[in-house]
């Protein structure tokens, strides 16, 4: 059964809105591999957390952060990928993990939209180009990808969103409405889970939203 989880292979803060929620925060604590993302690591550092490496091009990082933390600044100017990326890459080559390592992404969301919309994006793409297990935790809830059959931890009420392109074949137990291939992003959301799991089939690659909290 896939469910979130509390430690992963890899935690890397990107530099949207900070993590808050209860859940992020205990998984930045229990890192074992931590990777801030550039200006994210300002936040970090306020928290008495120190990143194992920081990742990107230090344009917005302080001059005290970066004199103070010079020997983790891995600094990498080129431009075709953003900073989670890069991050992502990082640790796929220096550290040494499973043959499918689990990744969680935090402060990846809030700020620009753009960024978010891109960072959502790219959880599909780690998962069928990097051969990694993506899941991005937000203060709300978190994001993870799967295909085939899987069989999703939930709670009565737990709102579920179902975000597919290119499925010729998608279905669902457990949930309130059953779902389909459909045409449209957001066909998919604002379903719920009924019980305290559900089980998605489908013949592609599919990125599922859960809350933290049932609905009220």
């Amino acid at each position: 059964m896939k469910e979130r989880k509390n430690e992963y292979d890899v935690v890397i803060l990107a530099a949207g809105d900070f993590p808050t929620d209860v859940t992020a925060i205990r998984i930045l604590r229990n890192a074992k591999h931590l990777i801030a993302c550039d200006g994210a690591v300002e936040e970090l550092l306020e928290m008495d957390i120190e990143p194992e490496v920081i990742v990107g091009d230090g344009d917005s990082v302080s001059a005290t952060t970066r004199a103070k933390y010079q020997h983790i600044f891995h600094i990498v100017e080129e431009q075709e990928d953003n900073d989670l990326t890069k991050a992502t890459k990082y640790a796929l080559q220096h550290f040494n993990l499973p043959d499918t390592p689990t990744f969680c992404y935090l402060g990846a969301t809030g700020k620009r939209e753009d960024h978010t919309l891109g960072n959502i994006a790219l959880l599909i793409h780690y998962y069928k180009q990097l051969n990694i297990v993506p899941t991005m935790v937000t203060n709300y809830g978190w994001f993870t990808v799967s295909q085939g059959k899987t069989t999703f931890a939930a709670f009565p009420k737990q709102q579920v969103s179902i975000f597919q392109i290119g499925c010729k074949r998608i279905e669902s137990k457990g949930l309130k409405w059953n779902i389909y291939p459909f045409n449209e992003l957001w066909q998919g959301t604002l379903n719920e889970a009924v019980g305290n799991s559900f089980t998605i089939d489908s013949d592609s690659a599919y990125l599922v939203y859960q809350t933290h909290k049932p609905k009220e």
